[in-house]
């Protein structure tokens, strides 16, 4: 069975336009959105890819 886990986001409104958002409990794990909609989306991926990595490499 596969575990849910939440982690809150951090978006920033870019002054050049777009969000970049920030997950403040892992720490590095950035990106950026177009919208608030593509920020999220891509938040969900980046902590995806963030703790597969964690996982593969767990030094």
């Amino acid at each position: 069975m596969m575990r849910s886990l939440n982690y809150r986001i951090h978006l920033q409104r870019e002054p050049e336009g777009g969000y970049t958002v920030t997950v403040p409990t892992l720490p590095g794990c950035v990106t950026f959105g177009e919208t608030i909609e593509e920020a999220i989306t891509m938040a969900q991926e980046a902590i995806e890819l963030y703790l597969e990595d964690c996982a593969a490499n767990p030094d």
